[in-house]
Protein backbone atom coordinates (compact mmCIF):
# COMPACT_ATOMS: atom_id res chain seq x y z
CA UNK A 1 0.00 0.00 0.00
CA UNK A 2 1.49 3.35 -0.97
CA UNK A 3 1.69 6.30 1.41
CA UNK A 4 -1.07 8.28 -0.32
CA UNK A 5 -3.49 5.35 -0.09
CA UNK A 6 -2.66 4.79 3.58
CA UNK A 7 -3.20 8.51 4.31
CA UNK A 8 -6.55 8.45 2.50
CA UNK A 9 -7.68 5.41 4.50
CA UNK A 10 -6.55 7.05 7.74
CA UNK A 11 -8.52 10.23 6.96
CA UNK A 12 -11.70 8.26 6.24
CA UNK A 13 -11.35 6.18 9.41
CA UNK A 14 -10.70 9.35 11.43
CA UNK A 15 -13.87 10.91 9.96
CA UNK A 16 -15.89 7.89 11.11
CA UNK A 17 -14.25 7.91 14.55
CA UNK A 18 -14.83 11.62 15.15
CA UNK A 19 -18.45 11.30 14.01
CA UNK A 20 -19.19 8.48 16.47
CA UNK A 21 -17.51 10.27 19.38
CA UNK A 22 -19.87 13.21 18.75
CA UNK A 23 -22.99 10.99 18.60
CA UNK A 24 -25.68 11.61 21.23
CA UNK A 25 -26.50 8.74 23.61
CA UNK A 26 -30.06 7.79 24.54
CA UNK A 27 -31.20 5.04 26.89
CA UNK A 28 -33.81 2.45 25.85
CA UNK A 29 -34.91 0.07 28.59
CA UNK A 30 -31.60 0.45 30.42
CA UNK A 31 -29.59 -0.03 27.22
CA UNK A 32 -27.22 2.75 25.99
CA UNK A 33 -27.96 3.51 22.35
CA UNK A 34 -25.96 5.98 20.26
CA UNK A 35 -27.75 8.02 17.61
CA UNK A 36 -25.62 8.39 14.48
CA UNK A 37 -26.28 9.29 10.83
CA UNK A 38 -25.00 5.91 9.54
CA UNK A 39 -26.94 3.87 12.10
CA UNK A 40 -30.12 5.93 12.44
CA UNK A 41 -30.34 8.45 9.61
CA UNK A 42 -30.36 11.23 12.21
CA UNK A 43 -28.71 13.61 12.66
CA UNK A 44 -28.59 14.18 8.90
CA UNK A 45 -26.16 12.02 6.97
CA UNK A 46 -23.47 13.79 4.97
CA UNK A 47 -22.27 12.47 1.64
CA UNK A 48 -18.69 12.55 3.01
CA UNK A 49 -19.57 10.21 5.88
CA UNK A 50 -21.47 7.73 3.70
CA UNK A 51 -18.73 7.89 1.05
CA UNK A 52 -16.01 7.22 3.63
CA UNK A 53 -17.79 4.10 4.90
CA UNK A 54 -18.60 2.91 1.37
CA UNK A 55 -15.04 3.40 0.10
CA UNK A 56 -13.40 1.69 3.08
CA UNK A 57 -15.65 -1.34 2.70
CA UNK A 58 -15.39 -1.37 -1.10
CA UNK A 59 -11.58 -1.46 -0.88
CA UNK A 60 -11.67 -4.29 1.69
CA UNK A 61 -13.88 -6.67 -0.30
CA UNK A 62 -12.60 -9.21 -2.82
CA UNK A 63 -15.38 -8.57 -5.33
CA UNK A 64 -14.48 -11.67 -7.38
CA UNK A 65 -15.80 -13.77 -4.46
CA UNK A 66 -19.19 -11.99 -4.21
CA UNK A 67 -22.38 -12.84 -6.12
CA UNK A 68 -24.86 -10.67 -4.21
CA UNK A 69 -24.93 -7.95 -1.56
CA UNK A 70 -27.30 -8.44 1.39
CA UNK A 71 -28.23 -5.23 3.18
CA UNK A 72 -29.95 -5.50 6.54
CA UNK A 73 -33.00 -3.31 7.16
CA UNK A 74 -33.04 -0.55 8.02
CA UNK A 75 -29.70 1.25 8.07
CA UNK A 76 -27.74 -1.39 6.19
CA UNK A 77 -29.78 -0.34 3.15
CA UNK A 78 -28.12 3.01 2.28
CA UNK A 79 -24.62 1.57 2.55
CA UNK A 80 -25.52 -1.61 0.65
CA UNK A 81 -27.10 0.50 -2.11
CA UNK A 82 -23.93 2.57 -2.54
CA UNK A 83 -21.88 -0.64 -2.73
CA UNK A 84 -24.30 -2.05 -5.32
CA UNK A 85 -23.80 1.04 -7.47
CA UNK A 86 -20.02 1.00 -7.04
CA UNK A 87 -19.51 -2.73 -7.64
CA UNK A 88 -22.26 -3.56 -10.12
CA UNK A 89 -23.25 -6.52 -7.92
CA UNK A 90 -26.98 -7.15 -7.34
CA UNK A 91 -28.57 -6.21 -4.02
CA UNK A 92 -31.21 -7.83 -1.84
CA UNK A 93 -32.52 -6.58 1.50
CA UNK A 94 -33.09 -8.65 4.64
CA UNK A 95 -36.50 -7.19 5.55
CA UNK A 96 -38.63 -6.88 8.65
CA UNK A 97 -41.66 -7.63 6.47
CA UNK A 98 -42.76 -11.10 5.40
CA UNK A 99 -43.58 -11.60 1.72
CA UNK A 100 -44.25 -15.38 1.63
CA UNK A 101 -42.14 -15.75 -1.50
CA UNK A 102 -40.83 -19.22 -2.39
CA UNK A 103 -37.70 -19.98 -0.36
CA UNK A 104 -38.27 -17.17 2.16
CA UNK A 105 -36.45 -17.79 5.45
CA UNK A 106 -37.91 -16.38 8.68
CA UNK A 107 -35.31 -15.44 11.27
CA UNK A 108 -35.94 -14.69 14.94
CA UNK A 109 -33.81 -11.82 16.19
CA UNK A 110 -33.32 -10.37 19.63
CA UNK A 111 -31.29 -7.23 20.24
CA UNK A 112 -30.50 -5.28 23.39
CA UNK A 113 -33.78 -3.37 23.02
CA UNK A 114 -36.11 -5.28 20.67
CA UNK A 115 -37.29 -8.70 19.49
CA UNK A 116 -38.96 -9.76 16.28
CA UNK A 117 -38.58 -11.48 12.95
CA UNK A 118 -36.59 -10.58 9.87
CA UNK A 119 -36.87 -12.32 6.51
CA UNK A 120 -34.36 -13.48 3.90
CA UNK A 121 -35.45 -13.74 0.29
CA UNK A 122 -33.66 -14.47 -2.98
CA UNK A 123 -30.65 -16.15 -1.37
CA UNK A 124 -30.02 -19.34 -3.34
CA UNK A 125 -27.86 -22.39 -2.61
CA UNK A 126 -24.23 -21.82 -3.52
CA UNK A 127 -24.65 -18.04 -3.73
CA UNK A 128 -21.72 -16.06 -2.29
CA UNK A 129 -23.16 -13.30 -0.11
CA UNK A 130 -21.61 -10.04 1.10
CA UNK A 131 -23.47 -8.97 4.27
CA UNK A 132 -23.61 -5.24 5.09
CA UNK A 133 -24.94 -3.59 8.23
CA UNK A 134 -24.41 -0.46 10.26
CA UNK A 135 -23.82 -1.68 13.84
CA UNK A 136 -23.32 -4.90 15.75
CA UNK A 137 -23.96 -4.53 19.49
CA UNK A 138 -25.23 -7.79 21.00
CA UNK A 139 -25.08 -9.82 17.77
CA UNK A 140 -28.78 -10.60 18.21
CA UNK A 141 -29.65 -9.59 14.63
CA UNK A 142 -26.53 -10.47 12.67
CA UNK A 143 -25.89 -13.94 14.14
CA UNK A 144 -29.29 -15.39 13.18
CA UNK A 145 -28.99 -13.80 9.72
CA UNK A 146 -25.61 -15.47 9.13
CA UNK A 147 -27.09 -18.76 10.33
CA UNK A 148 -30.06 -18.17 7.99
CA UNK A 149 -27.72 -17.71 5.03
CA UNK A 150 -26.11 -21.04 5.95
CA UNK A 151 -29.58 -22.67 6.12
CA UNK A 152 -30.24 -21.40 2.59
CA UNK A 153 -27.16 -23.32 1.41
CA UNK A 154 -25.45 -20.06 0.50
CA UNK A 155 -22.00 -18.91 1.64
CA UNK A 156 -21.13 -15.78 3.61
CA UNK A 157 -18.30 -14.57 1.36
CA UNK A 158 -17.71 -11.50 3.51
CA UNK A 159 -19.39 -9.43 6.19
CA UNK A 160 -18.77 -5.75 6.92
CA UNK A 161 -20.12 -3.65 9.77
CA UNK A 162 -19.46 0.07 10.19
CA UNK A 163 -19.47 0.14 14.01
CA UNK A 164 -18.52 -2.90 16.10
CA UNK A 165 -19.89 -2.18 19.57
CA UNK A 166 -19.16 -4.07 22.77
CA UNK A 167 -18.91 -7.89 22.59
CA UNK A 168 -21.43 -8.76 19.86
CA UNK A 169 -18.86 -9.54 17.16
CA UNK A 170 -16.89 -11.73 19.58
CA UNK A 171 -20.08 -13.68 20.27
CA UNK A 172 -20.68 -14.13 16.54
CA UNK A 173 -17.07 -15.18 15.92
CA UNK A 174 -17.39 -17.83 18.64
CA UNK A 175 -20.43 -19.38 16.89
CA UNK A 176 -19.04 -19.80 13.38
CA UNK A 177 -16.24 -19.22 10.90
CA UNK A 178 -17.81 -16.38 8.94
CA UNK A 179 -15.48 -13.61 7.76
CA UNK A 180 -16.24 -10.67 10.07
CA UNK A 181 -14.95 -7.13 9.51
CA UNK A 182 -15.69 -3.73 10.99
CA UNK A 183 -14.49 -0.22 10.32
CA UNK A 184 -14.55 1.20 13.85
CA UNK A 185 -14.55 -0.70 17.15
CA UNK A 186 -16.17 1.00 20.11
CA UNK A 187 -17.43 0.26 23.59
CA UNK A 188 -19.92 2.04 25.78
CA UNK A 189 -18.75 3.44 29.09
CA UNK A 190 -21.99 4.74 30.60
CA UNK A 191 -22.90 7.80 28.55
CA UNK A 192 -19.57 7.81 26.70
CA UNK A 193 -18.37 6.12 23.54
CA UNK A 194 -14.80 4.83 23.71
CA UNK A 195 -12.86 4.05 20.50
CA UNK A 196 -10.95 0.76 20.63
CA UNK A 197 -7.94 0.07 18.44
Amino acid sequence: MDELTATSIDLRVELLKSSIIEAPIVWKEGYPYFVHPLSDGVPKQSSELLTAARDLIFEGVDWDTVDIILGIEAMGIPLAATLCLSSGKPLVICRKRQYDLPGEVAIDKSTGYSKGEIFLNDIEPGMRVLVIDDVVSTGGTLLPILEGIDRCGAVVADCWIVFEKDAGMQKIRSKGNWPMNSLVKIKMDGDKIVILD
